[in-house]
C-alpha cells in the first residue's frame, strides 16, 4: 500500500505523501496545517484512530472516536483554501467525500489548526 497513491489526493505515493506523517522518523511532523488536514483524511481512510488522536487537541478530541462503519467508501478531498493567521495559527477549508449503503456523504468544513511544541494540531472545525 505504500507505492498506492496517497488518499489525500495530492497525486503522490503514499509513503512520500501522508504516510512520512503516519510512521517513520517524520511521524507526527507534518509542516503546516494543510499538509496536516491531509494527513488527517488520509489517517481517516486508513482507519488510523491512533494518528488522528495524537494530532487532534486534546481538549476537543471525543472521547468516542471510532473506525469507520463497513462499508463506508472515502471518495475523495478538496482542500479549498489554506489560510496562515500566523506563525502558530492556520485554517483550512476542505471537503471530504464519501459513500455508505448507496448514500453519498459530504463534509465541507473549514479547521482550526494551532502549532503547539512545534507539532501542529487540529483544534476543531465550523461546517459550511
Amino acid at each position: 500500500m505504500n507505492d498506492a497513491p496517497c488518499p489525500c489526493g495530492s497525486g503522490g505515493a503514499y509513503a512520500a505523501c501522508c504516510g512520512r506523517w503516519h510512521d517513520g522518523p517524520l511521524h507526527l511532523q507534518a509542516p503546516d496545517a494543510e499538509a496536516l488536514m491531509r494527513s488527517r483524511y488520509s489517517a481517516y481512510v486508513r482507519d488510523d484512530l491512533a494518528y488522528l488522536r495524537a494530532t487532534w487537541a486534546p481538549e476537543t478530541c471525543p472521547d468516542d472516536l471510532a473506525p469507520n462503519p463497513p462499508g463506508l467508501r472515502w471518495l475523495g478531498l478538496e482542500v479549498r483554501r489554506h489560510t496562515v493567521l500566523d506563525a502558530d495559527h492556520a485554517t483550512v477549508e476542505f471537503v471530504a467525500r464519501s459513500k455508505l449503503g448507496g448514500r453519498a456523504q459530504r463534509l465541507h468544513e473549514t479547521s482550526r489548526f494551532e502549532r503547539r511544541g512545534g507539532l501542529w494540531l487540529y483544534v476543531d472545525g465550523v461546517l459550511r
